[in-house]
């Protein structure tokens, strides 16, 4: 089972992401959480190979996030500001979801991060 982490501030667009991943077997989402300190705690914890990130978020934003955890995961950031894309590439984010995001446009991130996965 791959394990993720679902880290946004926003509780409709964690629970979007968890929706749309129950579609997928293989993926379980081990913790949903609502700021970066949460999301560093469970990134500890879990060990996932997958999360889902928001950038904008109070206390630490999600690049800060990533900066506190020595051996980060796959990234796939979900934001609605386009500004950070770049950023977020640099970061080696494996895609860059603008909210609010289609299913299909969902699995094609996640599609993308499977397929490097594998190589």
């Amino acid at each position: 089972m791959i394990k993720t982490v679902v880290i946004d501030d926003e509780p409709l667009a964690r629970s979007i992401v968890s929706e749309y991943l129950r579609t997928y077997p293989g993926i379980e989402v081990v913790q949903e959480c609502g700021d970066g300190f949460e999301g560093v705690k469970a990134i500890a914890q879990h060990k996932p190979a997958l999360i889902f990130l928001d950038i904008q978020m109070p206390k630490i934003n999600g690049f800060e996030m990533l900066e506190l955890i020595e051996d980060p995961p796959s990234v796939i950031f979900t934001t609605a500001f386009d500004e950070y894309a770049i950023k977020a590439f640099e970061a080696h984010a494996i895609d860059y979801l603008l909210k609010p995001f289609s299913k299909d446009r969902f699995d094609k991130a996640v599609a993308k991060w499977l397929q490097q996965r594998q190589t």
